[in-house]
């Protein structure tokens, strides 16, 4: 081979030469994730990694998600002719099911169900936000997606991010990217969200309620609260054990006393190591082949509609334990039902603050916030036990 061939056949395994239109929009579409999470500060802890995946999966020839070539050896072993792409190997802590639970666990050594236990009306709250899991599936059934599809399509409503991969991944893995990067997309846009939906469906005599201080848990409750939580919750629907189970570890890690360094690595050092290798192997799942197609087109319409049943349901049925219950609630916290912990909370402060500066709503909306989290698990595991 001459130094022309060589040369020609450099040329030719070059990215620039494989270039289609399809990898330009979705780079494009990536420094627009990154841009939105460094600029706007949208979820950048995922939306970062997210992007960056999402652009390296679309340079042409790059190889990095690609799986191994094997083959038969002499002695009739498979062996490997061609070493598979490094994302690859790190995808499959989510083909696995491995990543979500995982970060589940750190999820629950940083929340405290103080609030929730204080208030167990809360947890209705919470449940009420999953119609919009609910009301999507049937919504993307009507669209034509198959039982499967429409159960990991309608789980974005829950707004948690690794329940919406965890069961993607065993009812539609072909959809993982499109519905992955949507979940994420939607939790970083909670602030844009929530408040015209909880807006639309409250008065702003209803806004200003104010609510009294929550009574304070003791520690003893703390501790049992995940072990009994774990125990029921598995017993009922034992397809949400890997998520309830390693919440409520990470909860108890963190309310014993006893396992500090456990907490601390939980909360910190794991959660931080696991939601790189997620955030980044999930955008490497949304190629241009994969995410051009009306399908995904689809899923991003639904989620939409699923994130706004789910805030419209909390604070309709809040409205609703007013008619029923002495002490009133403000319905703005029935908002924070959707996961998205603890932004949602967040944000029904800022907007009860908005109503009367005398208001502090955060407490009162992490009960719902931090049931959410429950209930989209719970909601995970009877679509999987239904469909998987």
């Amino acid at each position: 081979m001459g130094i022309l061939d060589s040369f020609s056949e450099f040329i030719q395994t070059m990215g620039f030469v494989n270039l289609t239109w399809g990898h330009i929009l979705m780079i494009g579409v990536a420094c627009l994730l990154i841009y939105l999470a460094v600029k706007k500060g949208f979820e950048p802890l995922l939306l970062v990694p997210i992007g960056f995946g999402m652009l390296l999966a679309n340079i042409p020839m790059s190889g990095i998600m690609n799986p191994p070539v094997m083959e038969l050896g002499p002695d009739g072993i498979p062996m490997v002719k061609e070493i598979g792409g490094l994302l690859y190997y790190l995808f499959q802590g989510d083909a696995l099911g491995i990543f979500p639970p995982l970060i589940f666990l750190g999820i629950g050594a940083m929340t405290d169900f103080g609030p929730l236990i204080a208030n167990p009306k809360s947890l209705l709250l919470g449940a009420a936000a999953q119609i919009g899991v609910f009301m999507t599936f049937w919504g993307a059934l009507f669209m034509g997606y198959s039982p499967a599809e429409a159960a990991s399509i309608g789980i974005i409503g829950g707004a948690d991010g690794p329940t919406a991969i965890f069961l993607s991944t065993r009812l539609a893995p072909h959809l993982l990217g499109p519905i992955a990067v949507a979940a994420y997309s939607y939790m970083a846009l909670v602030p844009i969200i929530i408040p015209p939906v909880a807006k639309l469906f409250t008065t702003k005599a209803e806004r200003q309620i104010m609510m009294k201080q929550l009574k304070p848990v003791s520690k003893t409750t703390k501790i049992v609260f995940p072990i009994v939580t774990a125990i029921i919750v598995s017993l009922v629907l034992p397809s949400a054990t890997p998520l309830i189970g390693m919440l409520m570890l990470g909860n108890l890690f963190k309310e014993c006393g006893a396992v500090d360094r456990l907490s601390d690595t939980a909360q910190n050092a794991l959660i931080n190591i696991v939601t790189i290798f997620l955030g980044t192997t999930v955008g490497a799942t949304a190629t241009a082949e994969a995410f051009l197609n009306w399908k995904t087109i689809g899923i991003f319409i639904l989620g939409a509609v699923a994130f706004a049943c789910g805030t419209g349901g909390g604070v309709l049925l809040a409205k609703l334990m007013n008619l029923f219950t002495k002490e009133r609630i403000n319905p703005l916290i029935g908002a924070a039902g959707v996961s998205a912990v603890p932004m949602a909370a967040r944000v029904v402060q800022k907007m009860g603050a908005k109503e009367n500066p005398k208001n502090f709503l955060l407490m009162h909306a992490m009960g719902p916030n931090v049931s959410g989290v429950i209930g989209t698990a719970v909601a995970a595991g009877i679509l999987l036990t239904l469909f998987g």
